[in-house]
């Protein structure tokens, strides 16, 4: 995590200039109706055919796979593009159906409270001007990223590879505000709640929450700025939690209540939700039942081939780069491997600029098919831990954590 602005640092007035305009306005509610012939795209699994739509606020295209509460998949073709996902392509992923469309940045408030000796009520020039600034890049990806393509089918948000992205996360330290606040010794986690609600009365409030030596460890952050803009509405301005290395679901976006407890956090969104089994990488055989569940915590490695795709035609004899992303979930990248006859050899890419171990990381390689037919390209990333990528993908009720090999089918010619 590096420090960015110093106190006075002009950037904030100016952040806080433009948070007020655009949270004066309803951004949200201008989302125009969906039109009938809008283009649409073909996922790669069954009934996989996306709307592509540019109707929701400071979103560029990006994939419909439902409008309320909205969940917007990032196109593919976005990550070739470089290592940080722009704003406007980032994905967007909603639990509660009502999310406030106008937030007045001058009122708002992030209020601290529960085992903590003396409870604060922050504004956002509060939390601009009196912590230390920090940033840190970090890959933020949706639990069930990827889901569509389990077998078999799992229920929920049919994604495929775009649920995720990688920003430079602008803020400050959790520690800092919670070591402002005082924590009581018999804390034991914190619980983060946003503006979001359900419809009815009976929906449960989404809240997460972090085990209290994680949530002190100087590397979970209250951030207000991406890539260097504020967040935008959908990705949830004015604040969002990040826990760099953990799945999305506590990314808790629009963050206005943060509470210490002395006991383990037992709500839906804790005890029931975001599941997976307590078995090597989350796996079950499908119909399996009797095993202990936890909730979901640390992401695993991944990588992709971003330059070309299935059915794509490349010349025997001649050299083509092939080239993508990686990140190594937990902790950085040692090392992306790829294979050019279909995972019978393989050979280490060239890693590119390192933005720290929560990001992506671009490689690339050099290849030049020797035969002309089909030729299938795989990747697979090693980060530092060790850990590597699996050949065999795993399965579980939720569709969670998928990370096996992935592999593009050339035709060369």
């Amino acid at each position: 995590m590096n420090q960015k602005w110093n106190a006075n640092d002009p950037s904030r007035r100016r952040f806080l200039r433009a948070a007020g305009w655009l949270g004066s306005i309803g951004a949200f509610g201008g989302a125009k109706a969906l039109a009938a012939d809008a283009p649409t795209a073909q996922l790669p699994f069954a009934n996989g055919q996306r709307e592509l739509t540019r109707a929701f606020p400071q979103k560029g295209e990006m994939l419909l796979l439902r409008t309320r509460p909205p969940m917007l998949e990032t196109p593919f073709d976005v990550f070739d593009q470089g290592v940080f996902t722009p704003n406007n392509r980032f994905f967007v992923r909603w639990h509660l159906a009502y999310i406030p469309t106008q937030i007045d940045a001058e009122s708002f408030r992030l209020n601290v409270h529960g085992q903590v000796a003396k409870p604060l009520t922050l504004s956002l020039k509060q939390l601009m001007s009196e912590f230390e600034t920090v940033e840190i890049a970090a890959v933020n990806q949706c639990s069930g990223n990827s889901r569509g393509l389990f077998h078999p089918r799992i229920a929920g948000g049919q994604w495929a590879n775009g649920a995720m992205g990688c920003a430079r996360w602008t803020g400050v330290r959790l520690k800092d505000i919670l070591d402002k606040a005082g924590v009581n010794a018999d804390a034991v986690q914190v619980r983060f709640k946003g503006l979001d609600s359900g419809v009815l009365p009976a929906t449960p409030a989404f809240l997460k929450s972090l085990d209290i030596d994680h949530a002190r460890d100087g590397e979970v952050m209250v951030a207000w700025g991406m890539n260097d803009e504020q967040l935008p509405l959908l990705n949830g301005f004015p604040l969002r939690l990040i826990v760099p290395g953990w799945y999305s679901t506590y990314w808790v976006k629009m963050l206005s209540d943060i509470e210490v407890l002395d006991k383990p956090d037992t709500n839906f969104w804790m005890a029931k939700a975001y599941l997976i089994p307590d078995t090597p990488h989350a796996a079950v055989v499908p119909g399996q039942t009797g095993y202990k569940s936890v909730p979901i915590n640390r992401m695993v490695p991944r990588s992709f081939i971003t330059n070309l795709r299935d059915g794509d035609k490349v010349l025997a004899g001649h050299a083509t780069q092939v080239r993508g992303i990686a990140f190594g979930g937990d902790a950085g990248i040692a090392k992306v491997l790829w294979s050019a006859d279909g995972g019978a050899h393989w050979e280490e890419s060239t890693l590119e600029q390192d933005h720290g171990k929560y990001s992506f990381r671009r490689w690339h390689a050099k290849y030049t098919p020797s035969a002309k037919g089909e030729n299938t390209l795989m990747v697979k990333a090693v980060n530092t831990n060790g850990v590597e990528q699996p050949a065999e993908a795993n399965w579980n009720p939720g569709g969670f954590m998928r990370n096996v090999i992935e592999s593009v089918k050339v035709q060369v010619g």
